[in-house]
């Protein structure tokens, strides 16, 4: 897990979503103890409060879970939780840009696919069907 320390995003949001990729890639499964805001702060070189902060996301979005007298956890069906909304967010807002940049320099809908297709088989995902 890393930080960009130029990055606009702030620090806490990039590391809320670090742990989200964790969770969705499997690093962190669900029921399994959560990284430790102490932990996550030195090993990234920020302040425990940055590092808590980013983990108070996830837990009011339901994606972490905290019980007194235990460690913090992955909650059950944090993962397709995580994964729907990214499909339905983040990717949409994605392709509007990819669309709208696409429209500005004329490429169509064809060669836009053609190009998916293409990145999805250089980089081992297999083709679009």
């Amino acid at each position: 897990m890393q930080v960009d320390f130029n990055s606009i995003k702030p620090i806490y949001l990039q590391i809320a979503e670090a742990i989200e990729d964790d969770i969705i890639t499997g690093s962190l499964a669900e029921g399994a103890p959560a990284y430790s805001q102490l932990i996550l702060a030195k090993e990234l070189g920020v302040n425990p409060a940055t590092a808590a902060k980013g983990i108070n996301v996830l837990v009011q979005n339901g994606t972490l879970t905290r019980e007194r007298g235990k460690s913090m956890t992955v909650a059950d069906g944090a993962k397709s939780r995580l994964i729907t909304n990214r499909q339905k967010n983040g990717l949409s807002c994605l392709v509007s840009e990819l669309v709208t940049e696409a429209r500005k320099i004329e490429l169509t809908k064809k060669e836009i696919l053609s190009m998916v297709d293409e990145y999805y088989s250089r980089n081992g995902k297999g083709a679009m069907s």
